[in-house]
């Protein structure tokens, strides 16, 4: 990964990075309270397939603290804004991890021109936010263990994301429908822990997942088989793979 630079928005300070060239756009959004580590694994094969940008969320590491409820509407507009000052040009290929699935869904049904295709990894379904809102605390915990970092560098995030998981949902539901475009749905094969998942919400996670795959009918659902939550971080060669196939389909389909 390349070193962070700093970008002020209207919103406020995000912290970014950019790396590979030329087209397409490969924007990676992360899971809320997750750093731009989060991808680290994929560098530097990820490169090779186009300009990377990736970047902290407002309240993470190094970009300002959340000044206002984080609702997907305003994460999907400083991420418009970010890529734009940023002078990376749509239609993107978006890659999505975990809670950021949902501001990437938003972002493709309101500006479905700006989006090439779609990659979910791991990604939170609309239905899904009910057991998220639940378990704020062990997430938390879970987090600056799989990051090796103390809450305070990404819990001011987790939390306002969380907080606004009920209206980003309800933006997704009032938006127009997911676009007719490439799309790969990565699900880790691994079950998550009980304390995060409850046992009784497994079986509608992984409908969840399929669902996710049918928003499109280019779709398609792969399962990472030796991965739970982070397959980008345990399977790197497995997204990397898959995005190579996707990134090949979205120029395909510009074609067609």
């Amino acid at each position: 990964m390349t070193a962070p630079r700093v970008l002020r928005t209207r919103s406020g300070a995000l912290e970014y990075t950019i790396a590979g060239n030329g087209l397409p756009a490969i924007v990676l959004v992360s899971g809320a309270g997750m750093t731009l580590a989060s991808w680290r694994a994929l560098s530097p094969a990820i490169e090779r397939l186009g300009t990377v940008v990736a970047w902290n969320r407002f309240g993470v590491e190094g970009s300002d603290p959340a000044a206002a409820p984080q609702t997907g509407t305003r994460v999907v507009a400083a991420m418009r804004e970010l890529l734009a000052r940023a002078g990376l040009e749509p239609p993107f290929v978006l890659v999505a991890h975990s809670l950021g699935g949902l501001h990437a869904n938003l972002f493709a049904r309101i500006h479905p021109h700006e989006v090439a295709g779609a990659m979910f990894v791991e990604a939170t379904h609309p239905g899904d936010h009910g057991t998220l809102q639940h378990h704020e605390a062990a997430l938390t915990r879970a987090l600056a263990k799989v990051q090796g970092l103390p809450k305070e560098f990404f819990a001011d995030n987790l939390h306002a994301e969380l907080e606004s998981v009920a209206d980003t949902v309800a933006a997704i539901e009032a938006a127009g429908p997911f676009p007719e475009i490439p799309l790969t749905v990565v699900t880790g094969a691994l079950d998550p822990p009980q304390r995060w998942v409850p046992q009784r919400a497994r079986g509608a996670r992984r409908e969840h997942q399929l669902d996710l795959a049918r928003l499109s009918p280019l779709g398609e659902h792969l399962i990472a088989m030796g991965s739970g939550h982070f397959p980008q971080l345990s399977e790197p060669a497995v997204v990397i793979g898959a995005l190579r196939r996707l990134v090949a389909a979205t120029r395909a389909y510009a074609l067609a």
